[in-house]
């Protein structure tokens, strides 16, 4: 029986305990911020070889969290302290669960027997946690905690991936048990975990029949895929179909670089044409959601069918395509090829559907280039984004993550920057959230170790999570970020004379910051490297100098406050 025993050397309390379930499950990452009552946990998680991240503020180190399971398929853990601690750390929680990403959030909680009378950060966490989570746990008792981690664990990558979260009251990480008991209850709850529970659905043959038939009956072909593809390390089973089929592709933001961007069948830069005239779409690991135009008129042909392949049935009803295919994105193109190679069809360059695409990509390239080829000072978006795309090529394979988060700056780099590598970018997502970028860096570094990790970030964006360049440092990540400095979230000042009035006309506007604000100087106060730049040549020595350097660094880029559009979406796009 558990008991209060802080006298025996051979006792193991809950914290101890919680910290050897997840040793056993295979967890080495962790992120978080750790006070009361969780700090005695990260440090014997520690101890049992897992590397603890810390960070300033558990919003960070949720995105870090959610970010990490997308990036390694395995959920991210993120732990935190309990009330205010949980509330912060559901950004990440969310996120992930929008993303379809797997995540764990832990928390510890007040003693149980305090509960409704006003204990220390009192917060009924399990009801908090609810519209954010697929799957929640209370360690109850110290007995219980194997089951609660494992379960935990196994729900966050069951099916369609998502945030689940676990409670740790305080009594019970004081609690203690027997380190004999302690494996004994390790040993039974792995042996009990549920299998099927990581099983993905396998699509009928007679499925995969029919998507073949209406992929080979199809005038104007397309396949598109999206981050769920990416997590399901589909790019090897795409570039096979892709390849022996013809059919142009196009990826969703985060889908870029499955197939590298320069592939002669990428779609990307006629995405207009290309979801507007296709008449069979092979919709793989994407949502048909706003990403996507719902898969309705006006964007979509009214005559479009859908192919969609997605790990969730419920995904399928809800959309109603032509045909649902459940199961892993993966296995499903596998045996979609498979059927393909038995009756093979090919679209030749000369097919009228292919040559169509790539001629009107060849036009909309040749435009952005012309506008790209252009130095232009004090600098707009297209330059500076330029010349970083420039030095991230030159780096090779294993080539950078890049994070990218912004109005402008995200829109511009969408387009810009170049995709070669799977699992390489990094952006908004699903919910559009911005204040993910130094948590999401962090993730990268620390999942992608031989990766150099760029952040091309607009000063808004950065500065939700600015603080965590100390983490940076701390660290001694191999993170370059770079700020586009236009002084406001748009640029500034967008208003006109007549809507400046009021008694606090005299304030800022709300979309703007302190002009000429030194970004590179925050990381200098902790020991990094900054970088003030205003001119291309500036621009690529500091690129140059911080990317052979692999350590901690801020580019602070000065851009014309009038270059942005208050949409942030630029007149560039296809």
């Amino acid at each position: 029986m558990p008991n209060s025993d802080h006298q025996n050397p051979s006792a193991v309390d809950g914290n101890t305990f919680v910290a050897m379930c997840l040793a056993r499950a295979g967890l080495d990452r962790m992120f978080g911020v750790v006070g009361i009552p969780v700090t005695s946990l990260a440090n014997r998680a520690v101890a049992l070889g897992t590397r603890f991240i810390a960070f300033h503020n558990e919003q960070s180190a949720g995105y870090a969290a959610s970010a990490y399971g997308y990036l390694t398929g395995r959920p991210g853990v993120m732990l935190t302290v309990s009330g205010p601690g949980c509330v912060h750390g559901l950004a990440g929680l969310s996120n992930a669960t929008v993303n379809t990403w797997p995540m764990v959030l832990i928390s510890g909680s007040c003693d149980q027997k305090d509960l409704g009378r006003g204990d220390f950060q009192e917060l009924d966490q399990i009801e908090a946690v609810k519209p954010f989570s697929k799957y929640s746990a209370k360690a109850t008792d110290i007995t219980k905690i194997p089951s609660c981690v494992f379960n935990v664990l196994d729900w966050a990558v069951s099916g369609r991936p998502g945030g689940c979260y676990l409670d740790l009251p305080t009594d019970v990480l004081h609690q203690t048990i027997s380190e004999s008991e302690a494996q004994k209850l390790i040993n039974d709850a792995e042996n009990c975990r549920i299998k099927e529970v990581n099983l993905k659905p396998i699509v009928k043959h007679s499925e995969i029949g029919k998507a073949a038939a209406l992929l080979r009956k199809a005038e104007r072909p397309l396949i598109v895929f999206g981050k769920g593809a990416a997590i399901s390390r589909a790019e090897n089973a795409l570039k096979k179909l892709v390849e022996s089929t013809g059919i142009p592709f196009l990826p969703t933001p985060m889908g870029k670089g499955l197939l590298p961007d320069n592939h002669e069948l990428a779609a990307t830069a006629a995405r207009s044409l290309a979801i507007g005239k296709c008449d069979v779409a092979l919709v793989v690991g994407a949502r048909l959601n706003w990403l996507l135009h719902f898969g309705e008129p006006p964007k979509w042909s009214k005559d479009v069918k859908f192919i969609l392949v997605d790990v969730a049935e419920e995904e399928i009803e809800l959309r109603k395509p032509c045909l649902g295919l459940v199961g892993d994105a993966t296995k499903v193109v596998e045996m979609l090829h498979k059927e393909i190679k038995d009756d093979p069809f090919c679209l030749a360059k000369s097919h009228p559907w292919v040559e169509a695409l790539a001629k009107k990509s060849k036009e909309n390239v040749s435009k952005m280039e012309a506008q790209l080829a252009k130095d232009v000072v004090p600098f707009n978006f297209m330059t500076p984004m330029r010349i970083i795309r420039d030095a991230i090529l030159q780096v090779g394979s294993p080539a950078p993550v890049v994070v990218s988060e912004g109005a402008n700056t995200m829109d511009v780099g969408r387009s810009v920057l170049v995709q070669m590598e799977p699992r390489t970018r990094l952006d908004a997502g699903t919910w559009g959230t911005m204040g993910v970028g130094l948590g999401y860096c962090i993730a990268a570094a620390v999942a992608c170790p031989e990766r150099l990790v760029v952040a091309v970030e607009g000063d808004s964006g950065f500065g939700f999570s600015a603080m965590e360049v100390e983490t940076l440092v701390r660290y001694q990540l191999p993170v370059v970020v770079i700020v586009f400095n236009n002084g406001g979230v748009y640029g500034g000042d967008r208003r006109n004379p007549e809507e400046i009035t009021g008694p606090y006309k005299e304030d800022p506007a709300p979309t703007s910051f302190v002009p000429g604000a030194s970004y590179h100087l925050l990381i200098e106060a902790f020991g990094g490297k900054g970088y003030l730049v205003g001119t291309p040549d500036e621009l690529r020595s500091a690129l140059s100098e911080s990317f052979s350097a692999r350590k901690p660094a801020v580019i602070n880029v000065t851009i014309d406050p009038y270059a942005g559009a208050e949409s942030g979406r630029l007149q560039h796009k296809n």
